[in-house]
């Protein structure tokens, strides 16, 4: 066994018990995966970050769901940062992070940590009416054609007509299944539909969001970075968000509000990146003994 220290970070809030949690186990980058998917599971959380030296950037961030890794994560890149802010582990306002889709720039704003996610990649367009009954709605509510977007982590994004709609969401998982096979999608990106609406859950927001989730993970996730970078993409490309720069909301109805500042780099036809700043709340820090690999 070897003690790693960890940090738990609630991120896109500056409170604590707001936005999403997640734990940063630091110098943790090292250990199997089998370990890393059982700590994330050990926590009930969505997701949890394992640092360590990198030779192309400032630091390496492997991110981790209960049932498998993924290239990257927005609100745990957030809460990483905001970990190691916490402790002095690096100096001056910008730091780059070795992920798995790549390099991600960070620059420090004040409270605020700001990710630059890379330059979006626009894919399939499921059918809707396979979209809606995949969390339980008419065809009707959706705008739009529902499209798998990536800005580092694909997400089928899909606009809802109002919050009625967002609130009645439920996921049928046969039917999401489905929808997966119709995507081809494997375990590098989300079938799960990211459902949005404009207008916020609060005056301050432009949009207000849910991601509903499969076992093992919650079966909801407060606030999720890499699909707002993903959906911003989506509604500026589609000319559904008139602002260059705006507020994402997501979790209120949980308990958990969150909300984030994204900016577009570029224009709407040809962007080369997504701005995602929020703040990070250091929760709570330790010790945790993990089985070495």
């Amino acid at each position: 066994m070897t003690s790693y220290d960890f940090d738990w970070v609630d991120a896109f809030t500056d409170r604590p018990f707001g936005g999403n949690g997640c734990a940063v186990v630091h110098q943790g980058a090292g250990l199997d995966d089998d370990t890393c998917m059982a700590y994330v599971r050990e926590t009930s959380l969505v997701e949890c970050t394992f640092t360590g030296p990198s030779q192309v950037a400032d630091i390496r961030v492997r991110y981790f769901l209960a049932s498998r890794e993924i290239p990257f994560a927005g609100h745990p890149t957030i809460a990483t940062v905001a970990a190691m802010r916490s402790r002095g582990l690096f100096q001056g306002n910008s730091l780059t992070l070795e992920t798995g889709a790549g390099l991600v720039a960070v620059e420090l704003d004040g409270d605020l940590i700001e990710m630059t996610q890379s330059a979006p990649e626009f894919g399939a367009q499921p059918d809707p009416a396979r979209v809606a009954m995949a969390v339980g709605l008419m065809p009707d509510s959706i705008i739009g054609a529902p499209q798998m977007v990536s800005t580092g982590l694909p997400f089928c994004i899909t606009v809802l007509r109002d919050q009625a709609d967002l609130r009645a969401a439920r996921l049928n998982r046969e039917a999401l299944r489905n929808l997966a096979t119709d995507l081809g999608q494997d375990d590098s990106g989300m079938a799960e539909p990211f459902l949005v609406t404009l207008g916020g859950a609060t005056d301050s927001g432009d949009t207000f969001s849910r991601l509903l989730l499969t076992p093992p993970s919650p079966p909801e996730d407060p606030f999720t970075g890499s699909a707002t970078g993903a959906m911003a993409a989506y509604l500026w490309r589609h000319g559904l968000m008139p602002k260059d720069r705006f507020i994402a909301q997501q979790g209120h109805w949980m308990g958990r509000p969150g909300q984030a500042r994204v900016t577009r780099v570029g224009s709407s036809d040809a962007m080369t990146g997504i701005k995602v700043a929020g703040q990070g709340c250091v929760l709570m820090r330790g010790k945790v003994d993990l089985p070495d690999a």
